[in-house]
């Protein structure tokens, strides 16, 4: 049996998780946003919205640097990847040194690319966003550790995808499914059906980045996390939050989807809104949780 985490390192964990992913999605929003800005400007309104800001630049290249490079601005990318080394390099211990150079490296990179154009940035951002997060599957056993991290990811990526979801980016659903990376898979699966979209998103089981997969994933390490006896009911509100959400969601009438989205994404963020104040109280013995600035 292994010993629980300390708390600090717990926490620190869960947080480079949800660092590593804002970055990615962050990368992934602002690549696809950036193209159609040239054809409608309004699209960096949509984009601040996503990401809780206000006040939004008046130019793309104005866009770009606030939300890719400003290390002053914590929603950028590049602030949440400091954050994210930052924080690794104080539990080195308890990483694998492939996952701790994939930090380091890419840290070390990052302002150096600068200077080209910003789709090799976002690019690269996205590359070793996937790195870190293959070599934590490839390198690390499957201990709390390992699950504080996936832990974060996962429910990083449910609140960026309801937000997406919420702006809903000028009704463009294939802009909505590329910045969720979801645009192949989503054609592969449904072809050009624009009506599937929101059920691909929310619902489906097989993509790893659909809402019901990322809650899913989220329950199993809070089941591994805090194993519960009791015989009836849930005791662990984490859980107990994300289980309720998931479950109304998956037994959600398919042909009232598109009806209901605006109620079912309100439920969504105020049930992971809970899930990480129950998960802070429980693991990490912090007064309060930690946010997004902004978000």
């Amino acid at each position: 049996m292994t010993r629980p985490l300390l708390s600090r390192i717990a926490e620190t964990l869960y947080w480079i998780g949800r660092y590593v992913e804002r970055a990615d999605d962050t990368a992934r929003l602002l690549d696809v946003s950036v193209h159609r800005m040239l054809d409608e400007p309004d699209t960096s309104s949509s984009l601040y919205a996503v990401l809780g800001l206000t006040a939004a630049p008046a130019s793309p290249q104005a866009m770009i640097r606030r939300l890719a490079y400003d290390l002053d601005e914590p929603c950028s990318i590049a602030s949440s990847v400091r954050s994210a080394r930052d924080s690794a390099r104080g539990v080195r211990e308890v990483l694998s040194s492939e996952v701790w150079e994939c930090l380091n490296v890419t840290w070390h990179h990052l302002s150096k690319l600068e200077t080209l154009p910003p789709h090799a940035y976002l690019a690269f951002v996205r590359e070793r966003a996937a790195l870190f997060f293959g070599l934590a599957d490839a390198t690390m056993s499957r201990d709390d550790c390992w699950r504080f991290i996936v832990l974060g990811r996962s429910l990083e990526r449910v609140d960026m995808t309801t937000r997406l979801l919420a702006v809903h980016l000028a009704s463009d659903w294939r802009l909505l499914l590329q910045a969720s990376g979801a645009d192949e898979s989503f054609t592969r699966t449904h072809g050009a059906r624009d009506g599937s979209v929101l059920e691909f998103l929310l619902l489906d089981r097989l993509f790893p980045r659909s809402v019901v997969y990322s809650l899913l994933t989220a329950e199993k390490c809070l089941r591994a996390l805090a194993p519960d006896t009791a015989r009836a009911g849930v005791a662990d509100s984490a859980q107990a939050a994300i289980g309720r959400v998931r479950a109304g969601l998956e037994y959600s009438d398919l042909d009232e989807l598109s009806d209901r989205l605006p109620e079912l994404l309100g439920t969504l963020q105020e049930a992971c809104a809970a899930a990480g104040e129950a998960i802070t109280k429980r693991f990490f013995q912090r007064r309060e949780a930690m946010a997004w600035v902004g978000a």
